[in-house]
């Protein structure tokens, strides 16, 4: 646009056209080319990751109160151990660091292990046919402990649904003589079914899948077993659901933590979940006998869940006692009850704020340490800090002053712990301190200085108005590096929409977070907001859409996006795209059928379309039981994207495994379907003889790049470019 006009220099009226002229400035050239891709790459996580030097601080903790850790130098790979008594440091040269430096050496790139070592080490227990045998650590010799296990009912399996691990699901006690588990039933079990692609017949994949409103499902017989005399005790009580307070499985990351011992061994505390995760009941059950004592119990209205990525409730039978977690006042809090009435007895922690992972209880000084969030204004509510508080809820103390995300480690003992604090545009400081909060030593402090002469910067850190025009939502934006102000980019919506987790993840520094910047480089703006529905906030918050997983956190998502547009010119709001993996890729395709004409291209990963085809516990958890009406309709029809198929307007993607044993392909066959029925346009990529974890393949990312720069910049990508991960981190799940 030009101007002839005779207007004085530095007139508001000039200024203003000056912008308006910035604004109209014409596109770049309407093709990329092999090195702008290859400049995207650069910011990849396997290219930047390499350049951060002294991070990475994950201490192992010795006996004596001494740990290592291995972090990069500039000379390479490094080890050091530390001790806290003095807070010196020294190459790592104890042979207990070595030998375990050489063990996960020797296990990097093998399958998980099968077995679970009892907590003095001489003993391992393990599958074989359906039942548990321990091996003596020693001699190699091998003792089968139970005897009556079969195909679809047998001991400490986790075979069902999504999950497929051959380790048992095992709780030691203390003195490693008896074990807690269960006998798993699945007779009668619905199957999943998939199919391997090859020359010649195809192999079949068949195993135990419920799925909601099933009316067999998944149970468990509980049963704790002597180890020396073999004999297994079932407890007194009907099956159990398998279910956990805390996931959506029985072990959560592999950790049984619903289930713990009293010292002696002579009782096991456990909670039973049932199959909606609305109730929780406490018992605990004689070892000897089985007979078991019902304690307390708690109802939800919508779903419990006892901590955020770790359980938090603790059995303290020496003090008669038991420390429960509950989100009764709308926060997470821990509550002090009697463990013989079940009574509260008080409120330990309070006000506005979660306990999101209650780390170490002290009870000889009745003490306990805790990580929480939310509870110092002014900051981002997301941000980890550890507390420590009396059990009579006094004296509570921050024990990690700093505004940041802080990822503590505390030792054994509970004198001492590690905190490496950060946040997404700040690198990580790692330092040792003592129970008192007090600084003992520094231990790292990231170098990122190789990082940025590559160009590289952080994403920026944003608040946003939710769906009501008041809460708070917060997110990361990341530009290319050489944003251009007077340019407009189109506006790409990375999505993960929860319920039991949020676009961005984590809040401590990362040189990479997937290939958002990577993307942002060819030409966009990408930003990752956790919406309403997400946890970490209040059970208000987390509750949002309950029952209605279609809500999919997308009134937000719109909301937050228009007014980023409002506070960033060179955002184009009608270019604006979407993408994202498993409940993202779900997620995806709902934005594409239900704001069809805000969303112009999405990008649908391995998403969970109807989660009446996906695994009974997650669903019946966020949407409740399966109900069919009377005219047959169900309460579920407001999840289901193949229902709203038919709106689409823009371009869509669609990508699958054809052996995601997670989020099975019939979930996007379902949408395919329907999108026929409709003669919409769309395309569909089925990758053979994948599982669930290939949206980082270099394959899948190059696709996803192609995509947005055809259809939403309107460029043409470069043919067929080559991206260049290492192989062993080519398939590392998102």
């Amino acid at each position: 646009m030009t101007f002839t006009g005779r207007l004085a220099l530095g007139s508001p009226l000039l200024i203003v056209t000056t912008v308006v002229v910035a604004a109209q400035r014409p596109e770049p050239p309407r093709a990329l080319t092999t090195a702008d891709y290859a400049r995207a790459e650069r910011f990849m996580n396997y290219n930047v990751t390499p350049l951060v030097l002294h991070s990475g601080v994950r201490p192992t903790w010795l006996p004596d109160d001494r740990f290592w850790y291995r972090t990069t130098t500039e000379n390479g790979t490094a080890f050091f151990v530390v001790d806290p008594a003095t807070g010196a440091r020294s190459t790592c040269e104890l042979a207990e660091c070595t030998e375990r430096n050489a063990e996960a050496a020797r296990r990097r790139g093998r399958a998980p292990r099968r077995d679970v070592p009892s907590p003095d080490g001489k003993q391992t227990v393990f599958i074989r046919d359906w039942n548990l045998w321990i091996r003596d650590v020693a001699t190699d010799k091998e003792t089968q402990l139970t005897f009556d296990g079969v195909k679809d009912f047998g001991y400490a399996t986790d075979n069902a649904g999504w999950t497929h691990s051959d380790r048992p699901i095992v709780s030691w006690s203390p003195d490693s003589k008896k074990i807690a588990t269960y006998q798993q039933d699945q007779r009668g079990v619905g199957e999943m079914y998939l199919i391997e692609t090859k020359v010649g017949h195809p192999v079949l994949q068949a195993w135990k899948y419920p799925l909601p409103g099933d009316s067999t499902i998944t149970m468990i017989q509980r049963v704790v077993i002597d180890v020396e005399t073999r004999k297994v005790t079932r407890l007194q009580m009907p099956s159990d659901q398998h279910r956990s307070s805390l996931c959506d499985d029985i072990a959560c990351d592999e950790v049984w933590g619903d289930v713990q011992w009293s010292p002696d061994g002579s009782t096991v505390a456990f909670v039973s979940t049932a199959r909606d995760h609305k109730r929780e009941q406490l018992r605990v059950a004689d070892t000897a006998t089985g007979l078991v004592r019902e304690v307390m119990e708690e109802k939800a209205e919508t779903f419990y869940e006892s901590g955020n990525g770790r359980i938090n409730w603790r059995y303290l039978p020496r003090s008669n006692e038991v420390i429960w977690f509950s989100e009764r006042d709308n926060w997470g809090h821990l509550y002090l009850h009697d463990l013989q009435t079940g009574r509260e007895k008080r409120q330990i922690t309070t006000g506005e704020g979660n306990v999101t992972q209650l780390l170490h209880v002290d009870e000889a000084n009745r003490t306990l340490y805790f990580v929480g969030v939310g509870r110092e204004s002014g900051r981002d509510p997301y941000f980890r800090h550890f507390y420590r508080i009396g059990m009579d809820g006094r004296n509570l103390k921050l024990l990690t002053p700093e505004d940041a995300d802080h990822e503590v480690s505390p030792a054994p003992s509970g004198k001492y712990f590690v905190d490496v604090y950060s946040k997404p545009d700040v690198p990580p400081v790692a330092v040792l301190r003592d129970a008192d909060g007090r600084d003992i030593a520094s231990i790292e402090k990231a170098d990122i200085s190789r990082l940025t002469i590559t160009g590289w910067r952080p994403p920026q850190p944003i608040t946003v108005k939710a769906r009501d025009g008041a809460t708070d939502l917060y997110g990361l934006l990341y530009t290319p590096h050489d944003l251009d102000p007077g340019r407009k980019y189109p506006i790409v919506n990375h999505i993960y929409p929860g319920p039991q987790t949020g676009s961005v993840g984590g809040r401590s520094f990362s040189p990479a977070r997937g290939d958002a910047q990577a993307l942002a480089e060819l030409g966009f703006v990408i930003v990752e907001i956790d919406g309403m529905g997400t946890p970490w906030r209040s059970k208000k918050f987390h509750d949002a859409y309950y029952a209605n997983m279609g809500d999919n956190t997308l009134p937000d998502q719109v909301a937050a996006m228009k007014e980023l547009a409002r506070r960033y010119p060179w955002i184009d709001i009608d270019r604006a795209g979407i993408y994202g993996h498993s409940g993202g890729g779900y997620a995806t395709a709902d934005a594409m059928f239900r704001y069809p004409d805000f969303f112009k291209v999405g990008i649908s990963e391995a998403g969970n379309h109807d989660n009446r085809n996906y695994e009974d516990d997650w669903a019946e958890k966020w949407q409740g039981l399966l109900r069919t009406h009377a005219d047959g309709t169900t309460n579920y029809d407001n999840q289901a994207n193949q229902l709203v198929a038919k709106n689409l307007k823009g371009k869509l993607l669609l990508a699958h495994g054809t052996t995601d044993n997670n989020v099975p392909p019939d979930n996007t066959l379902l949408v395919v379907n329907e999108l026929i029925k409709a003669n919409k346009d769309f395309d569909l990529l089925m990758l053979p003889n994948r599982g669930h974890g290939f949206g980082n393949e270099p394959y899948m990312v190059r696709r996803r790049w192609d995509y947005f720069v055809r259809h939403l910049l309107g460029a043409e990508p470069p043919k067929e470019y080559e991206m260049h991960a290492p192989a062993e981190r080519a398939a590392t799940p998102q």
